[in-house]
């Protein structure tokens, strides 16, 4: 038996939730930042409206001026992808769960993964002891069928004793974390030598006495 899980999702709480994330402090106009002239202009793809600034005229989406600008996906796909990039999952399994085009979902992707990275928490932490440890993300998709031929499996020393870098598709994750506050400064780096993780505490904004 088959679960088509889009179709068991509230498009409604999931567009709601989007525009939350996407608009914390309200939806504006990306032209003059009104929120005070915005109706709704057409609902031919409800729950996602299209709006109407009566004040200059634009017509725009909650997606607008967004990594989502564009899209066409119903709110309850975005979510299950964005969801997915959270939890790490290889950007194949993603398409082929989803039926989407893994190349168009790679570039959704790395939007979505620049656009974090600027809004990464630059603030020191406050914290008088801090800890850094590193961890590897293995890359690979190893036992998995890539009918794909743009999409080849990725094997390379996923087995590999010792050190993950980028060579070998086990880049390091390292991070420091306040021992009091529990917060994190996460950092991606080439290798996990001793001078890289030098190199990225020096680098990640702790004040430390």
């Amino acid at each position: 038996m088959d679960f088509p899980i889009t179709d068991l999702m509230d498009q409604d709480a999931c567009y709601h939730k989007l525009v939350g994330w996407l608009h914390p402090d309200g939806l504006t106009c990306p032209r003059c930042t009104t929120d005070d002239h915005i109706h709704a202009h057409r609902r031919h793809r409800a729950p996602v409206l299209d709006y109407r600034c009566t004040a200059c005229g634009r017509v725009f989406n909650a997606f607008t001026g967004t990594p989502l600008a564009g899209t066409h996906r119903t709110p309850a796909e975005i979510m299950l992808i964005l969801r997915g990039f959270a939890q790490g999952v290889p950007t194949a399994q993603l398409a082929r769960e989803l039926g989407c085009d893994r190349k168009h979902l790679l570039e959704l992707r790395r939007l979505m993964q620049d656009d974090a990275a600027k809004w990464l928490d630059r603030n020191p932490l406050g914290d008088d002891v801090v800890e850094a440890d590193e961890m590897y993300q293995n890359a690979g998709e190893k036992g998995i069928e890539h009918p794909d031929p743009d999409d080849p499996p990725r094997r390379r020393a996923n087995r590999r004793r010792g050190h993950g870098t980028f060579a070998n598709d086990r880049p390091p994750v390292a991070g420091v974390v306040g021992r009091e506050s529990g917060e994190v400064r996460p950092g991606v780096v080439a290798s996990a030598g001793s001078a890289e993780l030098d190199d990225l505490v020096d680098r990640l904004p702790v004040a430390v006495s």
